[in-house]
């Protein structure tokens, strides 16, 4: 700081430091409680929920970041899945491994897939075993818990 208790660090005049004009610096600078001058330009770029509060949620309260797929999506995109590696093909129908994710039952399938899921809902596993197939759940030992055979 230049000079003692000074306020405007040596630059002259409060107005000097702010850059562009008056509009409280570069980039999101400026843009709090009162910058009614920037709204437009926020809610532009970031869309009407920007300022304020949404929702209330609880501090423990944790979202559920698991990865869920449905039955027409895994249909439709059959090849894709093959191309990857995360698919292949037998003799009378698929074999896919999404051991991260739940299977969900909406939508229609058309063919027997034997599918490896983390958890599936009763809905996919009747539509599966309808047409042939079946799904493989994979259950991953939890904290403090070992595998079975393991001491």
């Amino acid at each position: 700081m230049h000079g003692r208790g000074m306020g405007t660090h040596g630059r002259g005049s409060r107005k000097k430091a702010k850059k562009s004009g008056h509009h409280g610096g570069a980039g999101m600078a400026g843009t709090g409680k009162r910058a009614d001058h920037k709204k437009t330009l926020i809610n532009k770029l970031y869309g009407n929920d920007y300022f304020g509060k949404q929702g209330v949620t609880s501090r423990g309260t944790e979202k559920d970041r698991r990865k869920r797929i449905n039955l027409q999506t895994i249909g439709l995109n059959i090849d894709g899945y093959v191309k990857k590696g995360i698919a292949k093909k037998t003799k009378d129908g698929f074999e896919i491994n999404l051991e991260e994710y739940k299977i969900l039952g909406d939508g229609d399938l058309k063919i027997k897939i034997i599918i490896k899921a983390k958890e599936a809902s009763n809905s996919a596993v009747e539509k599966v075993k309808k047409l042939g197939g079946e799904i493989l759940l994979v259950s991953s030992p939890k904290i403090g818990q070992t595998k079975t055979g393991e001491k």
